[in-house]
């Protein structure tokens, strides 16, 4: 029976941030006790696990809750059930899992969850506690709508994996089987724990669950005055409280039905009954007293018994009708059957395990044996399983529809989105660009980076050259000035890079990166810029640092440096110095391509990692023929290899990126490598002419706007940023310096670029004018 998700795909990324819905204790019910177990277990078995739990209530006082407990709502209030969808979309939980169960829901059927699960905007993982052989009108048709509205599907035995295919045409690839977990208990003598309960020297009998006509305990009651003739010291233990729903329209009239037909029948000494709904400490002693557990329902429809999986798996000899769990966890002389309301039947199956100790052992072993596939750590690794393939199903949607249409990117150019700086500016204080968001705000805790003020500088050089500035980016330009002016260190004539909010440097000096990156900006600055004041103060500078740049061993800060050079010789061309070390640093990166290109690895590097285009892109702009060669060729193999089947951008994922003959990292997917590549292709259109590289750019440029694995955008109307990355499932929705610089960036290289092509059109036509006159 046990087979933990046949046949699925199982990922190695588990989610950390799931949320799990349900009822939950202390409410009294058994899929408050399953929620609880779940969520127990996947935050002590899973690392790092944030996991929460949003639990449904039958009453509207609700409960006192532990603290995992964040939500709550009231079942029979619909407008409760799209709350908190709002509340579990706010959390930006990674994968929302529904314990499902007709009655613990409003609504016809329970249909009010559907509001609920409609609202969502991460996977859902359903687990069905419920699947009837005969559902009504109204019962099939919310399964089938839960069914779905989930990525995933989880049952716990082959007869529900078997209706869910048949009777509600679930699919069976989305289907996954994993049994009921259960406690990890050891295989003990029932002896060891008999003192406790005052059973010394007593054979014992057990059932315990929440206490219902249904349960069948009268057909057990029936069957011991056969038993006591044969086995006098048996002892009957009857554990649980009476089902809440049937105390609060009955009473305890059941109860007392079934104790005074002990007293009726001569065996009221031979019946314990305890009236409590107990925890997993005291429930663990009480099984580990009982010689035989017995499940005596009175029908077939039970899908999944969570009393029946405890028992089982803690190595009891289980005597049972044969329910449709039972049935198929028993077989193979795993347990004993007997037929449903056979009193005479159950006498003889508990008769012959009590005066049989090797048989009882057999029975006891084979069960343990097996429940060792249903403790919790193990089922909690299924549901991780499960889990993070629900994270692949939105990127699978999208990867079964039809191709994107690329219209748009012939020759003429292509509308481009306005530039909206209200992000850049929000971002920006009087110390410079703030490093991180959280959502669209600055998080002042994680202060500034060099890098970034360097981006943000580039970006107010290029928008002022494209005539798109105004005195508000002056100013932040000056801001980004002062502080790669602040950062830079005489000692080591390099730039620290980590500022904290209170204006304290967090290091000696940064990366060989963050001053690659500060001297593109210089250079930036000594090419762009009109104001006398800049380019004086930025040659000042350039001059300093440049020369370290020779012996550093980052090929990515060789290139920013090699990018700022090219800025730098816009105005002058023939600085000695400049192109001395733009030669040594070409021949540096020269080195590593030939060290490590192949045919089919035609690269600087064995591993593809951030930034990448940028390698490429300082070859093609080089005005050396076979170095733009080789540019040209490692860009166009670099964008194939980043081109997803539909035809779309598909970055290098920074959780784990790409190294040669190692499984490529698909996600997260970061703005950089957009911006990094469309800079490349543009400055390729440049140099080469074709219009297939502006095609290649404008295509890049799209992901933003959701030409990606997700369809969705990245770029933020509302705010004018750029969210931080796209993962397996969603975008990130934090709006960082980086992100949104890359986003600017891009676009006002592609503005400049059609202003320089529309500025060379018109050219064109006055010199053909002047010429036909």
């Amino acid at each position: 029976m046990i087979n933990h998700q046949k046949n699925s795909v199982v990922w190695d990324h588990k989610p950390k941030n799931v949320a799990f819905i349900g009822d939950y204790l202390p409410r009294q019910c058994g899929i408050a006790t399953f929620t609880s177990d779940l969520f127990t277990s996947y935050d002590s078995f899973i690392p790092d696990s944030n996991a929460l739990v949003v639990s449904v209530n039958d009453t509207q006082e609700g409960y006192n809750y532990p603290s995992e407990v964040r939500y709550d709502f009231y079942q029979h209030d619909q407008e409760a059930y799209r709350r908190a969808a709002e509340f579990l979309n706010s959390k930006d939980a990674d994968v929302v899992c529904l314990q499902h169960e007709y009655g613990i829901y409003g609504g016809p059927a329970g249909s009010y969850i559907l509001t609920l699960l409609r609202n969502l905007t991460m996977p859902i993982v359903t687990t069905f506690h419920t699947i009837l052989k005969s559902p009504n009108e109204e019962q099939l048709l919310v399964l089938k709508s839960i069914a779905d509205l989930s990525s995933r599907v989880i049952c716990m035995s082959e007869k529900g994996r078997d209706f869910l295919i048949n009777i509600y045409e679930v699919p069976a690839e989305k289907i996954d089987l994993i049994p009921h977990g259960i406690p990890d208990m050891p295989f003990v003598d029932p002896h060891f724990y008999k003192d406790k309960f005052g059973m010394e020297g007593k054979q014992t009998l057990l059932t315990f669950g929440l206490l219902s006509p249904n349960k069948g305990i009268e057909n057990v009651i029936k069957a011991l005055p056969r038993i006591v003739e044969q086995v006098p010291n048996v002892v009957y233990m009857v554990l649980g409280a009476t089902h809440p729903n049937l105390v609060k329209h009955e009473g305890e009239v059941y109860r007392e039905s079934l104790k005074q037909l002990a007293a009726d029948l001569g065996v009221r000494d031979n019946v314990r009954f305890y009236n409590q709904f107990v925890e997993l400490d005291d429930l663990l002693e009480y099984l580990g007293s009982a010689d035989i557990y017995i499940t005596p329902y009175l029908n077939p429809a039970q899908i999944t018994s969570g009393t029946l999986s405890y028992a089982f798996g803690c190595g009891k000899a289980v005597v049972s009708t044969p329910y449709w769990h039972a049935e198929e966890l028993l077989a193979d002389g795993r347990g004993v059957l007997v037929p449903f309301g056979d009193s005479d039947a159950i006498a003889e199956g508990i008769i012959n395990l009590l005066v049989d100790e090797s048989s009882r052992h057999v029975i006891r072993k084979k069960a343990y044996m097996m429940g060792r596939e249903m403790i919790w750590e193990r089922v909690i690794q299924s549901y991780a399983n499960s889990f993070a393939q629900a994270r692949q199903e939105r990127m699978s949607i999208v990867n079964n529809q039809a191709p994107y249409t690329m219209g748009g990117m012939g020759s003429a150019a292509v509308k481009l989105p306005a530039i909206r700086l209200d992000h850049l500016y929000r971002m920006t204080d009087s110390t410079g660009i703030a490093q991180h968001a959280r959502y669209h705000l600055p998080f002042y805790e994680e202060g500034y980076c060099t890098d970034d003020n360097a981006r943000a500088l580039i970006l107010a050089l290029t928008l002022q050259e494209a005539g798109l500035g105004d005195r508000q980016l002056a100013q932040a330009a000056d801001n980004y000035c002062a502080f790669l002016n602040h950062a830079y260190t005489e000692e080591h004539h390099r730039f620290r890079n980590f500022m904290s909010y209170d204006r304290r440097w967090l290091e000696e000096f940064g990366s060989d990166d963050s001053t690659g990156r500060t001297i593109w900006a210089l250079g930036s600055c000594i090419g762009r810029a009109t104001d006398r004041n800049t380019v004086t103060w930025a040659m000042s500078l350039i001059e300093k640092v440049l020369p370290t740049v020779v012996d550093m061993t980052s090929p990515r800060a060789w290139s920013f440096a090699l990018l700022g050079i090219y800025e730098y010789q816009k105005k002058f061309n023939d600085d000695r110095l400049a192109k001395n070390i733009q030669r040594q640093l070409l021949n540096k990166l020269l080195f590593c391509y030939t060290e490590t290109a192949t045919e089919d690895w035609p690269w600087f590097e064995n591993t593809l990692a951030y930034d990448n285009a940028v390698l490429a892109h300082v070859f093609v702009r080089s005005g050396d023929e076979r170095l733009v060669q080789i540019g040209l060729k490692s860009l166009r193999w670099l964008i194939n290899l980043q081109t997803a089947d539909r035809g779309h951008f598909q970055p290098i994922g920074s959780n784990g990126f790409y190294t040669k003959g190692e499984p490529r990292a698909y996600f997260d997917q970061q703005p950089l490598e957009a911006q990094s590549t469309v800079s490349a292709c543009i400055a390729a259109f440049n140099v080469t002419g074709d219009d297939e590289w502006y095609r290649t750019a404008i295509r890049v440029f799209k992901w933003f706007s959701g030409l990606n694995d997700l369809g969705l955008p990245l770029y933020d109307q509302q705010t004018g940023g750029c969210r931080d990355g796209l993962h397996i499932d969603r975008v990130n929705q934090n709006q960082g310096a980086e992100s949104t610089l890359s986003y600017l960036l891009a676009l006002a290289e592609l503005y400049t670029l059609q202003k320089d092509r529309t500025e060379k059109k018109s050219v064109d036509v006055a010199i053909s004018t002047l010429v036909d006159s």
